[in-house]
């Protein structure tokens, strides 16, 4: 069975074996990766993986580098192609080229796209002769991203544009705009493709309205490897430390944790946040001052407004390593997105057994049970924050009933260490399951069987 995966990233294995910065985004990849390799012999997968790669591997005048990989008994075709991933919002034809050349290469029995964020999953999905072999599986949405962008931002501030803003239009509201575009494309390869894996409520139904004839098979991730062995400990970690595992942009809803943080810190004083990824407040030097964004911008506000500048920590970019030693360092786990599928990240927080508190928002629910997991709180909700003319200021004060929510929710996992404990049991049972690198392999073999045999996906309910 030749099947090509064609991914958002080159995984870290294929970076390291070429010598390349290994990416730290959608770990889940390689978490299938590895094990899909290892049984190759068993399952007779004859794999190949396309994704965007640096113009270094390009010979001259070419768009296009394979490489083959071999690892142990392993073979993994690899082809690398050219495109400008920092602006998703565009569509290039040229691609469309280019995944007809490796499709000509591979002759795919099946071809599964993971993710629907760039232009090279439309592309494969217009070029692919045939639909029924044609699998999309959902990561984000970026419709719904795209709804959800404002975050409960007030309209000022949301509205702001800074001098790098201005150079690189790339405002929030542009920002914003660029998701609604690369909406559009998402919902035109949902609707060509002939089959969907997600594995959430809100995802199949998102995608049922954009296709109803398309399988969907409901189909859970595998997560690095290195958060399987580990588990958190309550006396190893630092009392009272609340870990984000991003918060660049407004959807991951850094703001509403900094404005939660006062309320916090009045019944636990030695409260410390710590929030990993690209950070975009930095501000020392006058090279960042004049780089920093107009979400930077809002975010520096509310850290000097709150007196946190002693408070909140930024963690910078983290391999799988470093971000499991900053979870389990941690006493809490918190996703405070406006909208989110399935955090990986969420899932990792589980599987290590930690406390953990979620925005109830997307997909969320669907792996993460409140009173049993850990505590959801309302968050953002689409459609009910107005933006634009006619805004008044009691139009924020859905931002701070969201805050006041998180913060309640936090206080509530430490103030109650043996109702904290039944959570992280909860959690760490829960996640063993969603996670099942034996389970999840074999579904997606199911998934690939049944596809080529052109069966229906059965019960698929989420």
């Amino acid at each position: 069975m030749k099947v090509l995966w064609l991914c958002n990233v080159m995984v870290p294995m294929i970076a390291e074996q070429l010598n390349l910065e290994a990416t730290n985004k959608e770990g889940w990849i390689s978490g299938i990766l590895d094990v899909v390799l290892k049984k190759q012999k068993e399952n007779g997968v004859e794999l190949s993986i396309a994704f965007p790669a640096p113009k270094i591997l390009f010979p001259e005048n070419h768009e296009i580098c394979k490489k083959v990989i071999r690892r142990e008994d392993a073979v993994l075709n690899c082809y690398g192609f050219f495109e400008d991933v920092l602006h998703a919002e565009v569509y290039n034809p040229a691609l469309e080229d280019m995944m007809r050349k490796i499709v000509q290469d591979v002759q795919p029995d099946l071809v599964h796209c993971f993710g629907t964020e760039y232009p090279h999953t439309l592309a494969m999905c217009r070029i692919f002769p045939d639909r029924k072999r044609l699998l999309i599986g959902l990561q984000g949405i970026c419709a719904m991203y795209a709804e959800a962008y404002p975050a409960d931002i007030p309209d000022k501030a949301f509205r702001k544009v800074t001098l790098r803003d201005h150079i690189k239009r790339d405002s929030m509201t542009e920002q914003q705009q660029k998701f609604v575009r690369r909406g559009m494309m998402e919902k035109e390869s949902i609707e060509i493709a002939g089959n969907i894996t997600g594995r959430t409520e809100w995802d199949r139904l998102c995608t049922r309205k954009w296709n109803q004839d398309a399988r969907y098979f409901n189909m859970n991730e595998i997560l690095r490897p290195e958060f399987y062995n580990a588990q958190w400990d309550p006396d190893r970690c630092v009392p009272h430390s609340v870990f984000i595992s991003q918060g660049d942009y407004p959807i991951k809803g850094l703001h509403y944790m900094l404005l939660a943080m006062p309320l916090i810190l009045a019944r636990f004083p030695d409260a410390t946040l710590y929030v990993a990824g690209n950070s975009v407040v930095g501000h020392a030097t006058l090279k960042q001052k004049l780089k920093i964004s107009g979400y930077g911008k809002y975010l520096l506000r509310l850290i000097r407004e709150n007196n946190l500048e002693n408070k909140v920590k930024f963690l910078g970019k983290l391999n799988a390593d470093q971000m499991l030693a900053a979870y389990l360092r941690s006493s809490l786990f918190v996703c405070c997105s406006a909208a989110e599928n399935s955090p990986n990240s969420l899932g990792e927080a589980m599987l290590l057994g930690m406390p953990c508190v979620s925005a109830d928002v997307g997909g969320i629910p669907s792996l993460f049970v409140d009173g049993e997991d850990g505590i959801l709180y309302e968050g953002f909700r689409i459609g009910q924050s107005a933006r634009g003319a006619g805004r008044t200021k009691d139009d924020d004060r859905q931002l701070k009933t969201v805050a006041k929510r998180l913060a309640g929710a936090v206080t509530e996992v430490w103030k109650n260490p043996q109702k904290q404990s039944e959570y992280c049991q909860g959690a760490r049972k829960h996640a063993r399951r969603t996670h099942n690198r034996e389970i999840n392999y074999m579904k997606l073999m199911e998934i690939y069987a049944k596809i080529l045999a052109d069966e229906p996906p059965g019960d698929e309910t989420v």
